[in-house]
């Protein structure tokens, strides 16, 4: 079985295809100015990284997986891609203004991550965490969903069972987490969405054979889109003390 985490290289095209983007509107939120040096931490395809170089002066991403790391230099080329992990960021000391991670601090809230994420920023630099989550209501079919939450549930579990990223954050020198949220929302074409599914990592990770069940099953309960997808950007972000 694949490692989970290294699950997403198997399904970077479709993690590209699939996944949502972030809204602009909430950098807006952080004391980050546009002359700001930032980094992406386990960017992915650049979801993230792309809406940051909207904004920022700088924008650095680091992806430890090759498959991802390669899409992110083609759809993303105003940012430098840097192969690495968040416990061993391949920065020097006090180099960027902030820290970014979205749908990734799960993978690598550890007091090593931690501490290496406090060595990069600069005092007085933010440290923001930002995951996309689905709004009422679905545009999918009821079943269609269902089935994605049971397939889902065990991993969820485990992940819940782990201490909270707030405690992770707050042994490292960091002040207050702030907390808001931004909605905004996703067009998808049906084959978008299954893409979306193929890419999670609690379906990616799978043996063959148990994926391609799994992907037919979910073509048989998907009706034909497009979907207006509404989501919620949630924001938590801190300042490195």
């Amino acid at each position: 079985m694949v490692d989970p985490a290294c699950s997403f290289d198997g399904a970077a095209v479709e993690y590209e295809r699939g996944r949502p983007t972030y809204p602009v509107a909430m950098l807006d939120l952080l004391p980050l100015g546009g002359d700001a040096e930032v980094l992406d931490l386990g960017a992915g395809t650049g979801k993230l990284t792309r809406v940051l170089t909207q904004r920022y002066a700088r924008v650095l991403a680091v992806e430890p997986l090759d498959g991802m790391r390669a899409i992110l230099e083609h759809v993303v080329p105003g940012a430098t891609a840097i192969a690495g992990a968040a416990e061993s960021i391949p920065l020097p000391d006090a180099s960027v203004d902030g820290v970014f991670a979205a749908q990734a601090f799960h993978w690598f809230a550890n007091d090593a991550a931690v501490v290496e994420i406090a060595r990069v920023l600069r005092r007085g630099g933010v440290f923001c965490l930002v995951w996309n989550e689905p709004s009422e209501p679905s545009p999918l079919p009821a079943a269609y969903d269902e089935y994605l939450e049971r397939l889902h549930a065990p991993s969820l579990a485990k992940f819940r069972s782990g201490p909270p990223m707030s405690e992770v954050i707050h042994r490292g020198p960091f002040s207050h987490i702030h907390e808001a949220t931004v909605d905004h929302e996703q067009v998808q074409r049906r084959d978008d969405a299954l893409a979306y599914a193929q890419s999670v990592s609690w379906i990616a990770h799978r043996p063959d054979e148990e994926r391609a069940r799994i992907m037919r099953d979910l073509d048989e309960l998907l009706p034909d889109g497009p979907f207006v997808l509404p989501l919620r950007a949630r924001v938590n972000w801190t300042v490195r003390t």
